[in-house]
């Protein structure tokens, strides 16, 4: 039985610290991405490590999944898996005994995570179309010069391989397309 500690934040340059601070464990995963899907690197390695008897510690809900739906699979298959999840800031533990209570308080906790977020971006977006109204905002900078992007439109025609070339420049290949058109 080994007790796993999962931390993740959103971006490279924010800091872990805050998070399970002073909760042993026997082995840390730690993302440092979004938590919009479950395509998360350590994430998926921790799966895959996890064993029967198993405990993870998370610091909160939104840490684990930034949807209920996620945060109610991710937990029920680590719960099938015979591994227990402690949210230590809500102070809950999942052990996937079939507890009514649980899941209510998990759906509920998740869906209020999830209404949280939304609002979130809801007035991220408010705050964003008063400012370009104001004039004061300007948007991102753009990460191609004009001449690179005149050279891409050059490579684009001639390319057999669109994927390449989008690695080439570092940019997606649905920006590729978009830079063509």
């Amino acid at each position: 039985m080994a007790t796993i500690n999962y931390i993740r934040v959103s971006t490279t340059s924010q800091n872990t610290e805050r998070q399970l601070l002073g909760v042993p464990c026997d082995k840390e995963f730690v993302d440092k991405c979004s938590g919009k899907d479950t395509n998360r690197p350590e994430l998926n390695q921790m799966m895959d490590y996890v064993r029967d008897g198993d405990l993870i510690n998370i610091h909160e809900l939104s840490r684990l999944a930034r949807n209920t739906r996620d945060l109610l699979e991710i937990v029920s298959t680590l719960n099938a898996k015979g591994v227990s999840v402690r949210f230590v800031k809500e102070n809950l533990n999942f052990t996937g005994e079939n507890d009514p209570f649980q899941s209510l308080m998990l759906t509920m906790l998740g869906a209020i995570s999830t209404f949280e977020r939304d609002l979130l971006l809801e007035r991220q977006r408010e705050g964003i179309a008063i400012a370009k109204q104001k004039g004061k905002y300007k948007g991102r900078k753009p990460s191609l010069s004009p001449e690179t992007i005149a050279e891409i439109k050059t490579k684009f025609s001639e390319a057999t391989n669109k994927a390449k070339l989008a690695r080439e420049f570092g940019i997606s290949r649905s920006y590729l397309y978009k830079l063509a058109v």
